[in-house]
């Protein structure tokens, strides 16, 4: 075998998206993570091109977990020519067919729309991908089990570590001719409402660490507190509630926080509709996987019965036209998509609205804009007065913050030979850089988009 391994650096280098790491070797070719530009319009645009790789040539692909940006670029890969095994925990497969199917179904509405209503400079407006494709995807799908090694070739191992953040979500532990290559994907929370805390590597070679808030702390406050006081300020002036979110994970951790505030008479018997179908479809791998959360089968059934699951566009109307003051919570996270456009459109132009952003908001997301304080926000190709008061929960996150990072590289007994850091946007990253700088001594680097890094096995 050959000592040296090529790095190609496909996504989320130099930003938070689109996570794609190609480990070629002589012995097999190895991708972690297949994941989709959000954002700013120019990385969404990368998603149509050919990955500047020779795609057939691809073995194997590794995922952390199963979010978008980890995930959703797979049948593009499939079209250009991949036809190996596509590995991840039970969960992780479950959460990414959810993802894909409803991205596909997305993709081909989004262009049915853009072709009928003509707010698109292409002709015809296509999907990014189709159902067909999500089934030639899933068919490559194979399980992958927890904390034990699997033989790749002659050569290399890997092994998956639960790593918090997302039911299923890991961190892989490449072994390559004795060297071991550890690629972090996302990085959970110690005190998660709804996972154990995330594992923690024990040696490491090279390193390949997120960096999504590598500049940030997050803030110390009491959610329950904090978020219980919005909710009685919005009941109390009669109006709306709505948050948007993220259908894997923050979903299920606000009604299960909602839950537990009512139970604990903090807030009152407020409606609360949640309107996600892939949000729905998640929560049903809670209840199929049990062991992969803390949630017990009885706190998940009153969870669950607390809340309107919203079955349809229909009901979706209907709860927009319900005067009652309500809590929605509608996908998508960043406001990028998804029903919670359908209520915003409605309910962001009035004063008595309140629409409170709970996760990471992607520079070039609507989230982001509306955190930013902007005073009306575009649908749809047409614009809409920002006139509902927007709050934001930053420590509902379900990154790592820079302290839970460094916390998460304390355990490496060795001097790794290179750290590199990804997944994180320009300022993060120079922060989080010299951070592990000055704590570890290690040496640490920032690779650039479609960067190729050879390193010595």
């Amino acid at each position: 075998m050959d000592a040296h391994v090529k790095v190609h650096f496909l996504g989320a280098s130099g930003t938070v998206t689109g996570s794609k790491f190609l480990i070629e070797t002589s012995e097999k070719n190895i991708l972690i993570d297949c994941g989709m530009f959000q954002g700013l319009k120019e990385l969404r645009q990368l998603n149509w091109e050919r990955l500047p790789i020779d795609v057939p040539a691809v073995d194997v692909v590794l995922l952390t977990h199963g979010h978008l940006d980890h995930v959703g670029y797979l049948p593009r890969l499939i079209q250009q020519g991949f036809e190996g095994a596509i590995i991840g925990t039970a969960p992780t497969l479950s959460i990414a067919e959810i993802i894909l199917r409803d991205s596909a179904k997305i993709y081909a509405e989004e262009a049915k729309k853009a072709n009928q209503e003509g707010y698109t400079k292409h002709d015809p407006a296509l999907p990014l991908f189709t159902a067909y494709d999500v089934e030639k995807t899933l068919s490559l799908f194979q399980e992958g089990v927890v904390d034990k090694w699997m033989v790749l070739s002659e050569n290399i191992s890997c092994r998956f570590k639960l790593n918090g953040h997302i039911i299923g979500a890991t961190f892989i532990e490449l072994d390559i001719k004795g060297k071991r290559f550890v690629f972090s994907g996302d990085i959970g929370r110690n005190n998660d409402y709804l996972l154990d805390a995330p594992k923690r590597p024990e040696w490491a070679d090279y390193i390949f660490i997120e960096s999504t808030y590598g500049n940030k702390l997050h803030p110390k406050e009491n959610v329950e507190a904090v978020l219980a006081h919005i909710i009685n300020e919005t009941f109390h002036k009669h109006g709306n509630l709505v948050i948007p979110s993220f259908a894997v994970e923050r979903l299920q951790t606000l009604m299960y926080i909602l839950w537990k505030l009512y139970k604990k008479n903090k807030i009152p018997n407020v409606p609360v509709f949640v309107d996600s179908p892939m949000g729905n479809n998640v929560l049903e791998v809670f209840n199929r996987f049990t062991k992969w959360h803390k949630l017990s089968d009885a706190d998940y059934r009153s969870m669950y019965s607390h809340v309107n699951i919203i079955e349809s566009y229909k009901e979706t109307w209907e709860t927009v036209d319900d005067k009652r003051s309500k809590i929605v919570i509608a996908g998508s996270g960043m406001v990028t998509g998804g029903r919670v456009l359908t209520y915003l459109q409605q309910l962001i132009d009035d004063p008595l609205t309140t629409v409170l952003l709970v996760g990471y908001q992607a520079e070039g997301t609507r989230g982001h804009q509306l955190l930013s304080g902007v005073h009306e926000i575009k649908f749809y190709g047409k614009y809409y007065p920002v006139k509902a008061s927007v709050k934001s929960i930053e420590s509902l996150s379900a990154h790592a913050d820079q302290q839970e990072l460094i916390n998460w590289l304390a355990l490496i007994k060795n001097i790794p030979e290179k750290v590199f850091l990804v997944h994180g946007e320009p300022e993060a990253l120079n922060a989080f850089r010299v951070k592990i700088r000055d704590t570890f001594h290690w040496q640490v680097l920032i690779p650039k988009l479609y960067e190729v890094v050879t390193l010595t096995v």
